[in-house]
């Protein structure tokens, strides 16, 4: 198998590499009394050259790029073993920048053949960041700025691209790898990685200062409840709880505002479900990592160029109803779809579970009310809130605070209506101590002494908790 186009007419056809020369500092060509860099490693990597010479690095990386796409034969390189291919795009490496009198020692070779792979393969300069199980996400700002969180707290990586042209190519790559599309009639997408990681993309004319792209990393090993245990956010015994409301089919809204871990939350609560039962997930990009065999899932489509083919999360929600599921799960409700979520819900469905955006339990359920009104049914307040209370049993709060940790923060019943109110009780809370000087915040879970009404359900299916666990300002461990 021939990865070199077999026609002489190509050799030596393409135009040289035009790349300013490098001063022989040790950056990138080889010194007599150097030692080869270390390869960078997954979890910390050291990216790419910096400072002066990373435009230099970046345009010679390009042109050797346009150079190979001249000389391979595309076609094969889905059949060619990985080794294979890597070390065949070596050697042509090697022979290009021998043309160029550009000698690398070994090791920056190496580094130069994996950046060329990433284009070739990847998603260039963002692969180092997918590859390092350190980040959470990453957040393009133009080509020249590229930010990454760890720990929950931002900072700014080295890492750019040659120019907006560059940035764009990438972000079609992406999202023409889920059948979407970004430009200047539809200068929006909402995407997917191959691994689930959430993608979201915004070009000019709307993003005024260049492409921005936004990729939310999803986990290799999906979180389990053990993790958020082990993570501090929630109390050994808050997971005991939530198993329990998970087996006892309650339905649960969880609350919390952008990046508080809310998909993750849902993810972890998911795996308590029965291994028997049918699960049907909804979601605008697909990322739930749910671990059961019997899951069908559902991802809405946008429209077409000419307008047409749209697929709403409504519409699949409908739909889902007609395909006997026995739990239906929403990524996130954001619109009508939230009154045929709650219908769902007061029909059979009992155990379903969604999100929302919201920055405490009440305002979730004033969220909810308007998303009711956004459905198209002119009802009355207090029959859009009888809807809300016979269907959800358990409000969720999720937050991320000022220490980059993300905690539940509270753990809501909801016990039905009075007048026109809706009404629930807090039955947990984390109560913060204190702040350090670094940001670290101190507090602790503690319940408010209402026993939930749930727990007669738990009785009843044999579901066994703690019931000190509810006696006033107990601290959960």
């Amino acid at each position: 198998m021939f990865l070199r186009v077999q026609s002489e007419a190509k050799k030596g056809t393409s135009d040289p590499v035009e790349v300013k020369p490098v001063a022989n500092d040790g950056a990138f060509v080889s010194q007599p009394q150097s030692q080869p860099q270390s390869r960078p490693q997954e979890a910390g990597p050291s990216y790419r050259p910096t400072d002066a010479k990373a435009g230099q690095y970046t345009e010679l990386k390009m042109a050797l790029h346009q150079r190979l796409l001249d000389m391979i034969n595309l076609s094969v390189i889905d059949r060619m073993e990985p080794e294979e291919f890597r070390r065949e795009i070596g050697e042509m490496v090697r022979e290009l920048l021998l043309e160029e009198n550009r000698p690398l020692n070994l090791s920056e070779r190496t580094q130069l053949v994996d950046d060329i792979l990433d284009e070739l393969l990847g998603l260039g300069p963002l692969e180092p960041l997918l590859k390092d199980n350190t980040i959470t996400d990453i957040l393009v700002n133009g080509y020249a700025n590229v930010f990454v969180e760890r720990a929950g707290l931002l900072e700014h990586t080295p890492v750019t691209f040659k120019d907006d042209r560059h940035l764009l190519r990438i972000i079609d790559k992406i999202v023409a790898a889920v059948g979407r599309r970004v430009d200047e009639s539809s200068p929006m997408v909402d995407a997917r990685l191959a691994d689930g990681s959430r993608v979201n993309a915004i070009i000019p004319p709307l993003a005024v200062d260049g492409p921005l792209l936004s990729i939310r990393k999803f986990a290799k090993i999906p979180i389990n409840m053990d993790t958020l245990v082990e993570f501090g956010s929630l109390p050994a015994t808050f997971a005991e709880l939530l198993r329990g409301i998970v087996r006892c089919r309650r339905n649960v809204l969880i609350s919390g505002g952008t990046g508080t871990g809310k998909t993750t939350m849902l993810n972890a609560m998911s795996a308590f479900i029965d291994e028997r039962e049918r699960i049907v997930t909804i979601e605008d990009a697909a990322e739930l990592q749910l671990q059961q065999v019997h899951v069908a899932r559902l991802e809405t489509r946008p429209p077409n160029i000419e307008g047409k083919g749209e697929i709403s999360q409504r519409e699949l929600v409908r739909n889902a109803l007609r395909m006997r599921p026995d739990r239906i799960i929403v990524g996130e409700v954001r619109g009508g779809e939230a009154f045929d979520m709650l219908q769902a819900m007061n029909t059979g469905h009992e155990g379903s579970m969604t999100t929302i955006h919201a920055n405490a339990c009440r305002d979730a359920l004033t969220r909810l009310e308007q998303m009711i009104g956004m459905a198209g049914f002119d009802l009355p307040a207090r029959s859009m809130r009888g809807q809300i209370a016979s269907a959800l049993h358990v409000i969720i709060q999720i937050e991320r605070m000022s220490d980059g940790k993300r905690r539940l923060i509270s753990l809501n019943e909801i016990t039905g209506m009075e007048g026109e109110v809706v009404t629930m009780h807090e039955i947990f809370k984390f109560r913060r101590r204190a702040t350090d000087a670094d940001g670290t915040i101190h507090g602790e879970f503690v319940a408010t002494g209402i026993r939930p009404q749930f727990m007669n359900e738990f009785e009843t299916r044999g579901i066994e908790v703690s019931p000190d666990m509810f006696e006033p300002n107990r601290s959960m461990e």
